[in-house]
């Protein structure tokens, strides 16, 4: 089985048994009815739950916690963002957390090799890259062949993190071969790099071109449509509160996250 089928079955099966929230029986018979084993498993989760997730899902996680404040008012969800390839390093190395979210399977299969996860990871969301240009577009960009040109200034992610991998697909899929000023180590400087002036272009996530609102623009790229990353999200296998941490991987995969991650613009598995 490829990878990317054997995330898509193991996403319904640990559906199953995570708790989601919002949902109804009529709605997903699997899932409501792993809601109801959950519920029955003892009190609300409590205490501290620390989740390391990419830098891509900073706005959307953030949000999804505050909603989460009112169904769990006694747990504390701590979040550590940053690069995928980077919070996989600190997982294996022993660093404390209980969730880990990345930005593509690659990166979570590092950390299922590694021992360090326990189960198997759920894919949640999916993400596509854009062209971005600072708001006004004042070098004139007009399309993925401008990041050719060694006068702009081009920002592009770091190969090893997912963002940049798929930068790397995309421009070999458009036949353009790069000339980037600044790799940078995830896809949040990118884009404040783009959103400050400071880069003439970047290729970054849609999601994040979004976040900076009127500060960037972005111009189509017909390729990025099949160059998409997939979202795994993981419990760790040393986790110190495996309850709040169930708790909160259930709401990722269940209809809140899915319904905050869309409003950010992300896409569904």
């Amino acid at each position: 089985m490829s990878r990317g089928a054997r995330y898509t079955v193991l996403a319904v099966a640990v559906a199953i048994v995570l708790p989601t929230v919002g949902c109804d029986d009529d709605e997903d018979p699997q899932v409501g009815a792993g809601s109801d084993t959950a519920s029955g498993q003892g009190d609300t989760p409590s205490g501290t739950v620390t989740v390391l997730a990419a830098a891509s899902l900073t706005e959307s996680f953030e949000e999804l916690a505050g909603q989460l404040a009112r169904e769990y008012p006694d747990l504390e969800v701590v979040f550590s963002f940053g690069p995928s390839s980077g919070l996989v390093e600190q997982v294996i190395s022993g660093a404390p957390a209980d969730v880990l979210a990345t930005a593509d399977p690659t990166t979570m299969d590092e950390a299922v090799a590694a021992d360090v996860v326990d189960g198997e990871p759920v894919v949640f969301a999916r993400n596509a890259l854009t062209l971005a240009v600072p708001a006004g577009n004042p070098a004139g960009v007009t399309g993925l062949a401008d990041l050719a040109d060694d006068d702009l200034r081009v920002a592009v992610c770091e190969p090893q993190v997912p963002c940049g991998a798929a930068a790397e697909r995309l421009l070999d899929a458009a036949g353009v071969t790069a000339a980037p000023d600044t790799l940078t180590t995830d896809v949040k400087e990118a884009a404040s790099l783009v959103a400050l002036g400071e880069a003439d272009a970047a290729l970054i996530y849609r999601t994040d071109a979004a976040a900076e609102g009127d500060d960037i623009e972005t111009l189509d790229v017909p390729e990025a449509d099949e160059i998409v990353n997939d979202y795994p999200v993981a419990l760790l296998a040393d986790a110190a509160n495996p309850d709040g941490a169930r708790a909160i991987a259930g709401a990722i995969t269940g209809e809140l996250g899915r319904s905050v991650l869309a409003e950010a613009g992300f896409l569904e598995p």
